[in-house]
């Protein structure tokens, strides 16, 4: 440590440097706290790509594992700190450099906030579509590293298809960009693509050019509940079977709609199996046409909204469900893992299952959309036989989802929480040829080992 910290403060001004233990730990962990973390070193926090560098430069010559970290908003423990490692904070690198609204791209330092880009190219009648839940914490640094999805992935992608290049400090403090302003290009491998959803394994991301669309009109919101999954599940798939195009279309299980009804009343149907809350633009369909299938499929009730205002009220019950769950004063372990459409009724009535075989309490939200689930398992995490059954659901919940062709990974990553699972469904020769992508870009296994591979 004390090697490192001389080869830090002989390139870094010293106020980038923190050694207080409680400032160091509270930048240790992500929001796994299933996942445990290390006792770091030191938390270095840059402001420009040059103090990156400088730091990376430190850690090799004193031979210092780095921990990249974003806004801290992860949920597999892949910016946990490791033992003795640098804790690298990317959060005051938090600037808009550039928007261009003729070529519809904003270059951005990665620790801006998700919410504060949106909000800045609106200003320019821009829009910058990724949005997951966290989208007002969670920085575009971290949504890059994780390839982050949202609520809007069922109409406009993940945050994979708005990265048109980066800016990365590599292992040994050597600087490269990727990918090009312009709109085509194909020369050479598409690097770019390779460093997003990297979890911080392959470089440090210092900056980001994104694709923006035009903004949209104000959406359209409506809800509908059903009395079985079977019915729901039906209706999603003849959404699509139709051609309609939701911009929003999450599900609410009956175990959610309960909490959230205990703990912020909204009048819910809590005997209902299922809500599903749809957004539409008018460019696209009316939301009519989407409450249509549903009444169609035996929606026991809709409603729909065309007023902005109330369309954000609707959505507040899916909004609502995490913080409900965390009222009941236990651990939250969420779950991530996706299916196709066709198949989501089957994972939804397995999870179900799932959760009355180990005696475990697991409310269900998720984009039902594009199939993505995330179970939250609620336990006593003091209850060492209540543990183990969270902890054997959680693997079946994985396994459920491969059986079924999915993904036991759909949008938060690997991290360190899915790590053991990763072989199920990677084979061993890909698995290899991604573990030599990682030795290439960092022979040393210096950034972020143990995590993702």
């Amino acid at each position: 440590m004390a090697d490192l910290l001389d080869e830090l403060r002989a390139r870094l001004p010293e106020q980038r440097i923190k050694t207080d233990v409680d400032v160091v730990a509270a930048y240790s962990q992500d929001r796994a706290i299933f996942e445990g973390a290390g006792v770091a070193a030191v938390l270095v926090t840059p402001h420009s790509t040059e103090e990156v560098v400088a730091a990376v430069q430190a850690a090799v010559v004193a031979d210092a594992i780095i921990v990249p970290r974003g806004a801290g908003t992860g949920l597999t423990g892949a910016a946990n700190a490791i033992n003795g490692c640098m804790i690298l904070s990317l959060h005051n690198m938090n600037k808009v450099l550039e928007i261009d609204t003729i070529n519809r791209m904003a270059r951005v330092q990665p620790g801006v906030i998700n919410s504060d880009l949106k909000a800045a190219v609106a200003e320019h009648g821009l829009y910058y579509p990724p949005d997951p839940a966290s989208v007002d914490m969670s920085s575009i640094g971290g949504n890059v590293s994780t390839n982050a999805g949202g609520l809007c992935c069922v109409k406009y992608g993940v945050t994979r298809d708005y990265v048109m290049g980066l800016e990365v400090v590599l292992a040994n403090g050597d600087v490269i960009n990727t990918g090009r302003t312009t709109i085509k290009s194909t020369t050479g491998l598409d690097l770019t693509g390779l460093f997003v959803g990297s979890e911080g394994l392959l470089g440090i991301i210092t900056e980001v050019t994104v694709k923006l669309e035009p903004a949209p009109p104000p959406p359209q919101t409506a809800v509908a509940y059903f009395a079985d999954l079977p019915s729901c599940g039906e209706a999603i798939q003849d959404v699509f079977r139709r051609g309609l195009r939701p911009t929003v279309m999450e599900i609410v299980d009956q175990a959610s709609l309960r909490i959230v009804e205990q703990f912020f009343p909204m009048d819910l149907d809590t005997d209902a199996a299922c809500l599903i809350l749809m957004q539409a633009s008018p460019e696209d369909q009316p939301i009519e046409a989407l409450a249509a299938v549903c009444e169609e499929h035996g929606a026991t009730s809709v409603y729909y909204a065309t007023d902005l205002d109330e369309g954000e009220m609707l959505l507040e019950v899916r909004r609502r469900v995490w913080p409900a769950a965390e009222k009941l004063g236990k651990a939250l372990l969420p779950e991530d893992v996706a299916v196709t459409r066709d198949r989501l009724p089957e994972l939804l009535a397995g999870i179900v299952d799932i959760a009355a075989e180990n005696d475990v309490f697991i409310p269900v939200i998720g984009h039902a959309g594009d199939g993505n689930m995330h179970p939250l398992l609620v336990f006593d995490e003091h209850d060492a036989d209540e543990l183990g059954r969270v902890k054997k659901a959680f693997a079946e919940i994985v396994h459920l989802s491969l059986e079924l062709g999915g993904t036991i990974a759909g949008e938060h990553g690997v991290g360190t929480l899915k790590r053991e699972f990763l072989e199920d469904e990677v084979d061993p020769l890909h698995l290899d040829m991604q573990r030599k992508v990682k030795a290439t870009f960092d022979p040393d296994n210096r950034l972020n080992p143990g995590k993702a591979l």
